[in-house]
């Protein structure tokens, strides 16, 4: 891991807890403002936030077509809460102006959990690590209505599918990077690029 260059978008939300896990892993962890500094990137976090905020800077920010190219590029691209709602391929309740990357053929509908007064935290099992379920914590959390035939399922939360993946995609509805635990991280840095999944392999349960 150690060399990765990790941009994490830092246009709103929780960037800087994952700048944080990454540089503790090895990586060269970087704010991601600009097309140029996508650019420098090897893979990507699109942190959690306000889904349509976050979209309508990557607009004024000239990012949303840089933002495409690079998921076209088959580097390895983990969408968290708000993220996990920019990487779909449909917003159910997204507004007409909202971008969707379309990086993971997902269907997702934002705060469906609840507002922020409704938020949770759940222990889940999740496939492709080892040891104790992941402590997940669920802020305005959005759901993941539906997924396609090539979108693996790697947690759920009350049936509904929380943590997924799509060959080099991975997105979560939850926070990872407030847990405490950087599993779900590792997982993501062992992703490569345009891969079928990990270079290893876990079960769920």
């Amino acid at each position: 891991m150690t060399g990765l260059k990790v941009g994490v978008l830092a246009l709103q939300g929780a960037f800087a807890a994952h700048v944080r896990i990454l540089e503790s892993l090895g990586c060269a962890a970087h704010e991601v403002r600009t097309p140029e500094q996508l650019d420098e990137s090897d893979r990507l976090v699109v942190p959690g936030g306000e889904s349509t905020t976050m979209s309508l800077m990557a607009q004024r920010s000239g990012l949303v077509d840089p933002l495409g190219d690079f998921v076209a590029s088959g580097r390895p691209v983990f969408g968290t809460c708000a993220g996990a709602i920019l990487l779909a391929s449909e917003i159910a309740d997204g507004r007409d102006d909202q971008v969707c990357l379309g990086a993971l053929d997902i269907s997702v509908r934002r705060n469906a959990f609840g507002t922020q007064v409704d938020s949770f935290e759940v222990d889940l099992p999740v496939a492709g690590i080892d040891g104790e379920p992941f402590h997940a914590v669920c802020i305005r959390a959005p759901r993941i209505d539906r997924v396609g035939a090539d979108v693996e399922v790697l947690a759920s939360i009350e049936g509904s599918p929380a943590l997924v993946r799509s060959g080099s995609v991975m997105a979560a509805t939850f926070h990872p990077e407030l847990a405490g635990d950087s599993r779900l991280h590792e997982l993501f840095l062992r992703l490569s690029p345009d891969s079928d999944g990990p270079t290893t392999s876990g079960s769920q349960g």
